[in-house]
């Protein structure tokens, strides 16, 4: 036994190699013989689970903080008629007796009068023109008082919640381009802040995954790029994040075909402080061969100004390219 044995408790240990420390999570068996995209360009990860139960994997909370503003206003509007059509209907069983309208209006059926109560009892509205009579219509309006009271609240901090939970939306440039850099040449793509607010301290990490041949069998390698530079301080316009392609490059030497032959993909994790709320917010993105673009620069991003104007850039042209001319 070895003393490094010895001083694990006499348990052999394992050296893994840089390559299993670099699976970024996804397992052997996804890195080995997936050849789908690890991580779409929107940032999500491009895998399922199953076999969790439905309770077990259910996280209302999440899924109402992530889903879009559509889907969440869309659920609050159906939760406040389905709430309300209930109620109404349970108001309807009572007779028409059991909720006195003062109005007048003969019109409404005994199911849109206590629909039209809900609705009044439920946003704390109370009209006064209408309002139940006998214990069992009372005690219905006090379930329904506490079912909104609870509901209100909860759509209230949920809607807070949303607000104030710090993401961020960086703009990815649609293609990365391999373009002449300093002599050499080197993949770019570009960023832009999508939002108003200001981040600072931002940190770029990028990896290569392809699959080569190990032993006659296909493996996916995966490879950190050095970039020109790891980080801003400041991100008030935009940022070209360069790794440049030199003989210590996992690119250098490779074509256009040996990068779509090896089913590559460019991998890309940003962090980043939001200054407004203090807090660390992630962006993740990635390029497949189709989304890099040969022979290709970007045009420049930036708006002709006037001595003493401040400096201005069109993001609008954040992904517009322009040819190569050697």
């Amino acid at each position: 036994m070895t003393d490094e044995q010895t001083l694990n408790g006499g348990f052999e240990t394992t050296d893994f190699s840089d390559e299993e420390k670099r699976d970024l999570g996804f397992g052997s068996v996804v890195a080995g013989k997936s050849r789908q995209r690890l991580l779409n360009a929107n940032g999500s990860f491009n895998v399922t689970r199953t076999g969790l139960s439905f309770l077990t994997s259910l996280n209302i909370y999440h899924t109402v903080l992530t889903m879009s503003w559509r889907v969440f206003l869309s659920l609050l509007l159906l939760l406040f008629f389905t709430s309300n059509i209930i109620f109404g209907l349970l108001y309807s069983t009572l007779g028409a007796e059991a909720l006195v309208d003062t109005s007048g209006d003969r019109s409404m059926s005994v199911f849109v009068r206590g629909f039209f109560f809900s609705v009044q009892t439920f946003a704390t509205i109370g009209y006064g023109t209408i309002h139940p009579v006998g214990i069992v219509a009372n005690l219905l309006v006090t379930v329904e008082s506490y079912y909104s009271l609870l509901a209100n609240a909860l759509i209230t901090g949920a809607v807070f919640a949303r607000f104030a939970r710090p993401t961020a939306k960086i703009v990815f440039s649609e293609k990365a381009v391999i373009a002449p850099y300093r002599k050499i040449t080197g993949l770019m793509f570009r960023i832009v802040n999508g939002r108003s607010n200001q981040l600072i301290d931002v940190r770029a990490s990028v990896m290569f995954s392809r699959f080569v041949n190990v032993k006659g069998k296909p493996e996916r390698r995966f490879d950190f790029l050095n970039l020109e530079r790891e980080s801003v301080a400041f991100f008030p316009l935009s940022w070209t994040v360069v790794h440049p392609i030199d003989d210590k490059s996992p690119l250098f030497g490779m074509s256009e075909q040996d990068i779509i032959d090896s089913d590559a993909e460019i991998l890309v994790l940003l962090s980043a402080t939001d200054e407004t709320f203090a807090q660390v917010v992630h962006a993740r993105s990635s390029y497949k061969p189709k989304e890099v673009a040969y022979g290709h620069k970007f045009v420049s991003i930036y708006n002709k100004t006037r001595e003493g104007e401040p400096i201005s850039i069109d993001v609008r042209k954040l992904s517009q390219l322009e040819k190569v001319f050697d």
